[in-house]
């Protein structure tokens, strides 16, 4: 709900206005914008991208894309119901500081250049915000519920059942027992699993704190939330093919040797913290089972829901229609424009969570020629149903989902 007021109530141009110069003070707000932003590593991609081509400098653009997926309000909170404030406060700062390191070293290795812009780009999102208390506090709601826990509520089944499996199958002196688990080793350990893989970041906090009851160290813990929300193989590929290899160096080193300092110094700090302890800590009052069952209950509503938009949509994928010229594997769209009103197909690449769809089917459904866009996660296709009177022009829609950080694929 906290993310969703921070959506309602601030404005994008306040956000923009902050970041165009490249020096420390862009850079400083772009990662305290981030901070507390729930965008997991490939949905904050598209918002950086966005970022850039409306006037933020490079350094506040990796700056932002450093901070944000390592964790933003809900981790913040999930990280101190699972291994306590004194644990999320830390991570709290280390993303903070991480993500000024990065940008920093970006505007001082990236000679300054003009970022791209767009008359289009500049007409401000803000015109749609809703308007009247009221208004937005429902807007705050519909966002919480849909769109941010829409789009993580499967990854947290999936770290929580993790949890639970680690906590099972390993005992609870495991990591204890390992020599290579301790100190700077067993952080270097960590740092090579959490690089490739995608961890959503409040999911891979029940994940660590399992980790930590099997007596791996706090430092390695907290490499692996640090470097593992923030890096995967998909992220990477987007950094070096929007951002250019310089800047996929610098994000790369920066999360690398900031995640390792910080685990280093985190164990030194925090030492006398139980924070062990810390992992089997748990509240049996009424507002926690309350809170437990309305958690529950949204994530089941949600799991239904995408369940019959995704079986809808490959219903909708699987009849012919019109103006279906797709090539011989069915992979993409192949004429330039579509009569009115009729059913289009594109493979769009780079989608991997529900914040990509809701990404793709935003930028599609801007257009006055799009009436409704709806994209399926598993395959990568996106039914477009045009406008009534309208002619879909395939150019301007490939325009607008590269414009959003995705590619859409070549025809077959």
């Amino acid at each position: 709900f906290i993310a969703g007021l921070i959506h309602a109530y601030v404005p994008s141009a306040v956000i923009r206005r902050g970041l165009s110069r490249p020096d420390l003070g862009s850079v400083v707000r772009a990662s305290l914008v981030g901070v507390p932003l729930p965008l997991c590593s490939c949905g904050v991609i598209p918002t950086a991208l966005g970022l850039r081509r409306q006037g933020a400098s490079p350094g506040a653009a990796t700056s932002f894309m450093i901070s944000t997926p390592q964790t933003g309000v809900d981790s913040i909170l999930v990280t101190a119901a699972f291994l306590g404030w004194p644990f999320a406060i830390f991570k709290l700062v280390a993303a903070f500081v991480t993500g000024v390191v990065g940008g920093e070293l970006v505007n001082r290795t990236l000679p300054a250049e003009p970022a791209p812009s767009e008359d289009a780009a500049r007409q401000s999102e803000d015109d749609k915000r809703p308007k009247g208390w009221l208004a937005r506090i429902t807007e705050a709601v519909r966002y919480a519920i849909f769109d941010l826990l829409g789009a993580i509520n499967s990854w947290l089944i999936i770290g929580v059942v993790a949890a639970a499996l680690v906590t099972v199958i390993t005992p609870a002196d495991f990591f204890a027992d390992r020599p290579w688990a301790d100190g700077l080793l067993g952080m270097l350990v960590m740092l090579a699993i959490a690089l490739p893989l995608y961890v959503c970041t409040t999911a891979s906090v029940p994940i660590a704190a399992s980790l930590i009851a099997a007596g791996l160290p706090a430092g390695s813990a907290l490499v692996f939330l640090m470097a593992g929300p923030a890096t995967n193989l998909a992220t990477i590929g987007a950094v070096f093919r929007t951002l250019g290899a310089r800047v996929l160096f610098v994000y790369l080193g920066t999360v690398v040797v900031m995640s390792l300092g910080f685990g280093l110094v985190f164990e030194q700090l925090l030492t006398s913290v139980p924070v062990q302890a810390m992992a089997h800590e748990h509240q049996h009052g009424w507002l926690s089972l309350l809170s437990t069952l309305l958690l529950l209950t949204l994530m089941g509503m949600l799991s239904l829901r995408q369940y019959r938009a995704r079986a809808s949509a490959q219903a909708q994928l699987a009849m012919p229609t019109a103006a279906d010229s797709r090539g011989p594997s069915g992979s993409t769209l192949a004429p330039e424009t579509s009569p009115d009103g009729a059913n289009l197909i594109l493979q769009v690449k780079g989608m991997t969570c529900g914040h990509c769809v809701a990404t793709v089917k935003m930028a599609l459904e801007s257009l006055d020629q799009v009436k409704e866009a709806t994209p399926d996660l598993a395959t990568g296709q996106v039914l477009i149903r045009g406008a009534c009177g309208a002619d879909v022009e395939t150019n301007s829609l490939r325009h607008a989902i590269e414009n959003a950080g995705f590619r859409v694929a070549s025809p077959d």
